[in-house]
C-alpha cells in the first residue's frame, strides 16, 4: 500500500488489489474515526478526508497498516429482480461459450459485494461476478442505456441507476429504485453491502 497527500487535509491510499481496498475501507468504517470527514473508495483505493488540525490520518494509516484481515462487520443483503432480456445477452452467450439461460443461471447464482460506487449516483460496482461473464466493455459506448439496465464489464456487474451513456454488455434490466434523493438513505446500494438477483419474467 502507497500514501499519497491530496489537499491539505486528505491522503490517498493506493491498493495492490480491489480485495485489499476493501479490506481498508471496512476497517476504517468499522473502527469510525471521529475526526474522518468522508470515505471515498476506488477500485484499488480509499481516499480518507481529515478535519483539519486532527490526527484522523495517522489514525487512519496506523489501522490499515496493521490490517490482516478485514473486520467482521454487519453486512446488509439485497436481492434485486432482473429481467433478463438485455441487448447484449446473445453476445456475451456466445463469447463465454454458453447459452443465454447458462448466462442467466451463472448471473443469478453468484453472490455479490458492493466494492464502491461511482459513475453515477446509486450506481454500485458489484464484484463477484463468475469467470465467463468477466467480458470486455464494448467497442463503442451507447449514447443512451435506458435506467435499470443491468450490465457487465471487467470483474464487475451493475445497474444503471438512470439513463445515461455507457458501454457495460446489457444483460437484463430491473425496475428497483437505486437513488431517491428525497429518501432518508439515498442510494440503496453502499460498499460492504452483499446482492443478489433474481430472474423475473
Amino acid at each position: 500500500m502507497r500514501w499519497r497527500r491530496c489537499g491539505e487535509h486528505g491522503a490517498l491510499l493506493e491498493c495492490e488489489s480491489l480485495e485489499q481496498a476493501m479490506a481498508a475501507r471496512a476497517a476504517v468504517e468499522a473502527a469510525r474515526p471521529s475526526d474522518v470527514v468522508e470515505l471515498v473508495p476506488g477500485a484499488r483505493t480509499l481516499l480518507v478526508e481529515a478535519r483539519p488540525g486532527s490526527r484522523a490520518l495517522d489514525e487512519v494509516r496506523a489501522l490499515v497498516e496493521d490490517l490482516t484481515r478485514p473486520p467482521a462487520t454487519e453486512i446488509r443483503e439485497i436481492t434485486i429482480e432482473v429481467v433478463y432480456d438485455g441487448e447484449d445477452l446473445e453476445l456475451v452467450a456466445r463469447d463465454a461459450g454458453i447459452s443465454t439461460q447458462e448466462v442467466v443461471e451463472l448471473h443469478t447464482g453468484a453472490e455479490y459485494t458492493v466494492a464502491f460506487t461511482g459513475f453515477a449516483p446509486g450506481f454500485g460496482y458489484l464484484t463477484g461476478l463468475p469467470e465467463p461473464l468477466q467480458q470486455s466493455r464494448l467497442d463503442t459506448s451507447r449514447t443512451r442505456v435506458p435506467a435499470g439496465s443491468v450490465g457487465v464489464a471487467g470483474e464487475f456487474t451493475g445497474i444503471y441507476p438512470r439513463e445515461s451513456p455507457g458501454g457495460w454488455r446489457l444483460i437484463g434490466r430491473s425496475d428497483t429504485v437505486l437513488f431517491d434523493q428525497h429518501a432518508e438513505r439515498p442510494s440503496l446500494l453502499a460498499p460492504g453491502d452483499r446482492v443478489r438477483f433474481r430472474s423475473v419474467r
